[in-house]
Order: structure tokens, then sequence, then C-alpha cells
């Protein structure tokens, strides 16, 4: 590996240990065997290589999202909605969850306007993802107006969801739970 990617596998590592907050360019620059230099001239800051860090982690585990590939649900189906959440849930419930890192950029985001700034870019892309993990289909084809409603719609109720596990996830809810919700708010529009 070069600089650039000794850099980002030191970031990741710094970003899970320390989080945002607590973790310095000199940090970084040890856990990675590189120098202080480098960081400027690969990422331009410290706070850009550590936003880049944290959204290559999440694009990792989102593969875990669709189960490898084996989502069995037909798209849109509430099947496949119980099924993505369970998927997604399943990597909240693991230990030192990227989870928990990213409720702290959500809380202290006006403390790391750089940070917050390429992450809302990223988070357009995420929405785009994560309409066609429940609806299948390509991200390429989606219109913008479905990104702006059902993508977000999905993110906004993933942040819930891991505001939930991140607090307590003892009473955090299942996809089953989820799944239910659903059923009950489409009753309740429907009167079916």
């Amino acid at each position: 590996m070069g600089h650039r990617e000794d850099l980002l596998e030191g970031a990741k590592r710094c970003l899970m240990e320390k989080g945002f907050l607590r973790t310095t360019a000199r940090d970084i620059v040890k856990e990675s065997g590189t120098n202080l230099a480098s960081i400027g001239y690969h990422y331009g800051s410290k706070d850009a290589l550590l936003a880049q860090a944290y959204i290559d982690m999440v694009e990792g585990i989102s593969d875990a999202f669709d189960g490898g590939g084996e989502i069995r649900g037909e798209p849109g189906s509430i099947e496949r909605f119980a099924e993505v959440w369970s998927n997604i849930i399943g990597t909240m419930r693991e230990p030192g969850s990227l989870w928990r890192l990213s409720m702290e950029i959500v809380v202290m985001g006006d403390q790391l306007p750089e940070v917050r700034e390429h992450l809302a870019r990223a988070q357009r892309e995420g929405a785009r993802g994560i309409v066609t993990l429940f609806h299948g289909g390509r991200e390429e084809d989606l219109t913008e107006e479905t990104v702006d409603t059902l993508g977000y719609f999905y993110l906004t109720l993933m942040m819930g969801v891991m505001a939930q596990w991140t607090f307590d996830p003892k009473s955090a809810p299942e996809a089953e739970q989820l799944t239910e919700g659903l059923r009950k708010v489409i009753e309740g529009l429907t009167g079916n």
C-alpha cells in the first residue's frame, strides 16, 4: 500500500478507537506509519481524511444490508422490507459498531463543518442506494424525486433506528416490530 491507502486504513482504526473529535493528525500518522505532511498532500486535511475513512467504512458495512446479495423478498414487498431491516439491524448488534461513530457525527456535526459538508454529499448517494435495497433496480435509473422522497424516508427511518440501538440496545426495535408498524401504517392509510 502507498501512503494514501495507509493513511485511510490508519484513520479507520483511529475512528473506531477514538471517534472523530478525539482523533488527532498525530494519532493517524502513528497508526498508519506515515508522516504529517502526507495527510495534507493526499487528503487536504485531517477532517477530510476522517470523512473519507468514515464513508469507506459505511460503504463496507452496507454490503451486509443485502445479505451478501441474497435478498429473497420481491422488490417493494413487505417481506423484503423485513429482510433488509433485519440485515441492517444485524450490523448494529456488533460490538464496537460503526453506528455509534455515526451518532457522534450527528451530535457533533456543528463542530465538524468540513466533515459535515463532505458527508452531506455522500448522504445523497446513500439515499439512492438504500432505495434499490428495498425496491430493486439500478441506482442510476432512479429519479431525483425518488431519491428526495423514498430515499430520504428510508434514511430518516435508519437514523431513528440507529439512535435507538446506540442509546438502548435492549429496547431497540427489531425488524419484525418495524415491519408490523409499517403494516399498521398501511392499514390506517388504506382502511384495510
